[in-house]
């Protein structure tokens, strides 16, 4: 099936006095450029389309915030310069795409994500000038017709795992990267070299017997997601304020005797009725269950003078991450001593730990002059100081000094990174912990904390 391409408009951007680059307002489109009504974002405004997007209730939302949505027509050719970026300076032919988040930033191609995680039916191939191949799951290639960037859908043929191929996974690898060979002949010429982010064993052995060289993909698309343009982060605003939203309404629903699961589904249901996607954890936790961390949100009823932690871990509208973390108590007493001393403790270390961020800066430099945990912390430290946050949590991740891997991350801040700042702050046998997170962006000259959501009165005060 052949598409034509669409040329995406290029708004100009105007940069005010005192204002970063990213926190520009887009220019509004003119409704009097196409006969169609367009939606804030300036996609159609068809009560009947196939795209998922925002609710109205989003958009009313964040008009009152005066947030602006991103120009997603800008925000797919952005995403897709950049690929094409990384592949220009790796001397790549092209990259394949299996992981479905990869699909989406390539394509913003939508179809049942959290499926295709665990059952691998679609995948992308873009070359170095371009030119966008999606293989969609059978009888789907109805789903992604309105994406001008995408020249080609194939229908089914990317799929040669157990249950979709059984006995024939082989032969009909065998297919699929006699596919790839075609298209790295007819683009990269005498260029073999093909990135990949992930791909079943048999996919693996057939392009290897055609002679293509295989490289790491996922390194390129992580470096191609990492520096975000203003459209991706007025989208990654929106979604934060979705989140920030469902989140009140949780703590409305806050009181003794609610159980972990019922209050966590709050914000699944916020998040969706606004056009949300998924949720990537299910970690909220009450009283001794917040210690030691990372279990997840069960039947316990919550009591008087807990402390409920959560991380929101929310992929929302316009499948952006918001991640930001909470620890809230519940009822009308007065926190202990101990738990305001650990809030405080994990407060600190957040915010000092944030202060640090800025261009330039080398993600060694940021784990050698962290904030250091007191030792009573440090066996059940968290599993990053920071990470990185865009469609999901994303490259790069910055260790403690205890599980720092040299080598690993050798690489500096740059204007339009964003990253999540995290503590969990709870002693090895201690009863109850605390979890805090901000979700930020590296700004020109510094950082910008995207995190509106207070902290609990009670365990600050």
């Amino acid at each position: 099936m052949q598409q034509s391409v669409g040329t995406p408009t290029h708004l100009q951007q105007q940069k005010p006095s005192k204002m970063s680059l990213f926190s520009i307002m887009n220019n509004k489109i003119d409704p009097t450029r196409r006969a169609t009504a367009l939606k804030p974002d300036g996609t159609i405004d068809d009560n009947d389309r196939v795209e998922i997007g925002p609710t109205d209730v989003a958009f009313a939302e964040w008009a009152t915030l005066g947030l602006t949505p991103p120009n997603l027509e800008r925000m797919r050719k952005t995403r897709l310069d950049r690929i094409m970026q990384q592949l220009r300076q790796r001397d790549y032919a092209g990259v394949l795409c299996f992981d479905p988040l990869n699909i989406r930033y390539a394509t913003d191609s939508s179809n049942m994500h959290v499926w295709i995680m665990h059952n691998p039916s679609r995948a992308v191939f873009v070359t170095a000038d371009g030119y966008v191949v999606l293989w969609d799951f059978h009888r789907c290639s109805h789903l992604s017709t309105y994406l001008p960037l995408i020249n080609e859908i194939r229908d089914g043929g990317a799929g040669f795992y157990y249950f979709v191929a059984g006995d024939e996974e082989e032969a009909i690898a065998k297919n699929f990267a006699g596919q790839i060979d075609e298209l790295l002949r007819r683009f990269g010429g005498k260029n073999r070299r093909l990135a990949i982010d992930k791909i079943e064993i048999p996919g693996l052995r057939a392009l290897d017997a055609l002679g293509i060289e295989v490289c790491n993909g996922m390194q390129l698309m992580e470096h191609a997601r990492a520096i975000k343009g203003v459209d991706e982060i007025n989208a990654m605003r929106c979604s934060l304020a979705t989140c920030e939203t469902a989140v009140a309404k949780m703590r409305e629903r806050l009181q003794p005797g609610i159980a972990e699961t019922e209050l966590w589904s709050v914000l699944h249901a916020e998040n969706i009725a606004r056009g949300g996607e998924w949720i990537e954890t299910r970690i909220l936790t009450s009283g001794p269950r917040t210690n030691p961390w990372m279990q997840e949100a069960g039947p316990r009823r919550i009591m008087p003078g807990d402390l409920v932690a959560f991380d929101t871990d929310m992929v929302g509208p316009y499948g952006m991450c918001a991640d930001f973390s909470r620890t809230w108590y519940c009822g009308d007493g007065r926190p202990t001593d101990e738990q305001r001393r650990l809030h405080a403790i994990a407060y600190e270390h957040v915010m000092t730990n944030m202060a640090m961020l800025k261009p330039g800066v080398s993600f060694t430099e940021l784990t050698e002059r962290s904030h250091k945990l007191p030792a009573e912390f440090i066996d059940q430290r968290y599993g990053v100081m920071m990470h990185g946050i865009g469609l999901c949590d994303e490259y790069p991740a910055i260790l403690y000094p205890e599980d720092f891997i040299p080598g690993a991350f050798d690489y500096m801040l740059e204007p339009g990174m964003t990253l999540c700042v995290e503590a969990y702050i709870g002693a090895f046998g201690g009863r109850e912990g605390i979890k805090l997170e901000e979700q930020v962006l590296v700004t020109e000259s510094g950082v910008e904390n995207l995190t509106k959501c207070p902290f609990d009165a009670a365990l600050m005060s």
